[in-house]
């Protein structure tokens, strides 16, 4: 028999950036008993997306950050929309390409 679970999780941040959620994720999982399904994850933001990826060295999510930065820069001046602020179009742009 297949369970249907919802719950929402909360992930406190401190601005804009990566967070990684692996731990807490395989903790709900491992705490509903569960060993094989699927598991949808939703984000309630309209700027934030979720990522898979490895995470063996720290450097990988500074390399990501400068590059994004280089290729989608926070500059308000490119951009019509900005309401909050001059990482707001970028936010949805990046959101956008993950």
């Amino acid at each position: 028999m297949m369970k249907n679970i919802l719950e929402t999780l909360t992930y406190p941040v401190d601005g804009k950036g990566m967070y990684e959620i692996t731990t807490d994720t395989s903790a709900w999982v491992n705490k509903h008993q569960l060993d094989k399904g699927h598991l949808n994850l939703f984000i309630q933001h309209t700027s934030a997306s979720l990522t898979i990826m490895e995470n063996a060295s720290p450097d990988v999510l500074d390399d990501i950050k400068d590059f994004f930065m280089k290729l989608v820069p926070e500059d308000s001046s490119l951009y019509k929309h900005g309401y909050e602020g001059d990482d707001d179009m970028p936010a949805h742009i990046k959101y956008m390409l993950t």
